[in-house]
């Protein structure tokens, strides 16, 4: 009896933190689930395989046309779940992420088990599971949940197959990679950064039994770049046989071939645009709805002529039913040519540097029903004291990581190596979104648990272990 007494103790935390984790997450669903926007599109070409057997959209009228604006992962995933839970339940695929991303947790714990120690191991499951950041997207019908839990398998499948090499850990990474690939395209970063770490050896193994391993490791590296290459040769082959363009992944600016990318319009919001209430309230608005120049920063503007000329445009634009025509779109071109000529620093570093770090520092409460100038007190107290405490609560996570990187745990270069290319990569965004960096958030969780694990080894000498 004892023996079982022990291990019933020793499970009790990670069971309280899975169901804590769980009760955040069933509240978040309870009340902000929903299903619009871009859950539609997927939803819309998850039905179209399923009714009709093809990759395709349904406009208004019922027709169905061909597209490749998003990647075929998810739609496949929400395929699924309407097979098995009934047509268009996106509630059901809701409670699977849930399921899957509290796996992720339990993942991220046992690779830092790995890693660091039992303790460290027990922080990050309490990291990860507590965190509403994550949580919320849990219950968003949407692809950062699939993408953290892939995320999170592919750390520990890197982790576990470092320490023996073997076909089960080579074959689970190539599939999180693949899969985070076939979500979205920055998905493949994940793939660049961590995919390193299966052929670099942990210090300790003698060179003898390294040279053993190396000709395997490489027959294993070889079959595994086939399978993973193998879906986007498919996708690629597709989009060249339907559309006669070589797209390997998906679209920059999610358009289907012949449609317009704006591009004079997206070159001039780059060089004003900073923040999330730039992309909320301007940029998702055009074309198609009202644009409103009093709601630009001051910064769009550099003269009062150019002020001028861009409320003429503007007014063209609103004039003509908020459609963007090839000359407005010019017109925008010129605008934007002009202002970077004017100021090239802030046109290529320091817009780009603000926009990554409104990016990264930002509250992350844009599912939450909280306006979008939270900082103004005067305007809702609660709304601005919870703000800045999410703020808060955000800047912690970061610094954890940072102090756990500082640690340098093993596997600390390719997580960081994903955070710096991820980083690297939305210094091309002009939309900032805080989002986007979510992806980092497992890696966080991995250094802030091996950070709190230190700490609390240093204070009590032992820590719990994980089931």
């Amino acid at each position: 009896m004892r023996p079982t007494a022990g291990r019933l103790r020793s499970s009790a935390p990670t069971v309280l933190a899975l169901v804590a984790g769980g009760l955040l997450r069933i509240w978040m669903f309870r009340h902000f689930f929903e299903v619009n926007g871009d859950t539609l599109i997927y939803g819309g070409i998850a039905k179209n395989l399923l009714w009709h057997g093809r990759y395709a959209l349904t406009v208004g009228s019922g027709e169905i046309y061909p597209t490749l604006i998003r990647l075929p992962g998810y739609p496949l995933f929400l395929a699924a779940c309407f097979r098995l839970f009934g047509m268009e339940n996106y509630a059901a695929a809701a409670w699977v992420q849930i399921a899957l991303e509290l796996g992720g947790c339990l993942l991220l714990a046992a690779m830092v088990r790995r890693i660091a120690s039992p303790a460290a191991a027990q922080c990050t499951l309490w990291l990860a599971a507590l965190c509403p950041f994550t949580a919320i997207y849990s219950a968003s019908p949407l692809t950062e949940a699939l993408t953290l839990f892939v995320l999170a398998l592919a750390l520990w499948a890197a982790a576990r197959f470092q320490d023996r090499p073997g076909w089960g850990s080579a074959l689970w990474f190539t599939f999180a990679v693949t899969y985070a690939a076939l979500l979205r395209p920055d998905g493949a970063l994940a793939a660049l950064a961590l995919a390193p770490a299966l052929v670099v050896l942990r210090r300790g193994k003698g060179k003898q039994e390294a040279a053993l391993q190396r000709p395997r490791v490489a027959r294993m590296a070889l079959v595994c770049l086939f399978l993973a290459l193998a879906p986007f040769a498919a996708w690629t082959w597709r989009n060249w046989q339907v559309f006669h363009v070589f797209e390997p992944l998906a679209p920059r600016y999610a358009t289907d071939p012949g449609e317009d990318t704006h591009a004079g319009w997206v070159s001039w919001v780059k060089t004003w645009s900073l923040d999330f209430v730039s992309t909320y309230s301007i940029y998702w608005n055009v074309p198609g709805g009202p644009l409103d120049i009093s709601q630009l920063p001051s910064r769009a503007f550099d003269s009062p002529a150019q002020c001028a000329e861009t409320a003429a445009l503007a007014a063209d634009y609103n004039q003509n039913d908020w459609n963007l025509t090839p000359e407005m779109n010019a017109r925008f071109a010129r605008l934007a040519k002009e202002r970077r000529a004017a100021h090239p620093l802030r046109s290529w570093i320091w817009l780009p540097l603000g926009r990554v770090t409104d990016m990264w520092l930002r509250p992350r409460v844009e599912n939450l029903p909280i306006d979008l100038d939270w900082w103004v007190y005067a305007h809702h107290h609660v709304e601005t004291r919870f703000s800045w405490a999410y703020a808060g609560l955000n800047v912690l996570y970061l610094l954890l990581g940072l102090a756990g990187l500082c640690l340098r745990p093993r596997m600390w270069p390719w997580m960081l190596a994903y955070m710096a290319l991820r980083s690297a990569l939305l210094l091309t965004v002009e939309a900032p979104e805080a989002r986007y960096t979510l992806e980092c958030f497992p890696m966080l969780f991995v250094l802030g648990g091996v950070a709190l694990g230190r700490v609390w080894v240093k204070i009590f000498r032992s820590g719990p272990g994980i089931s």
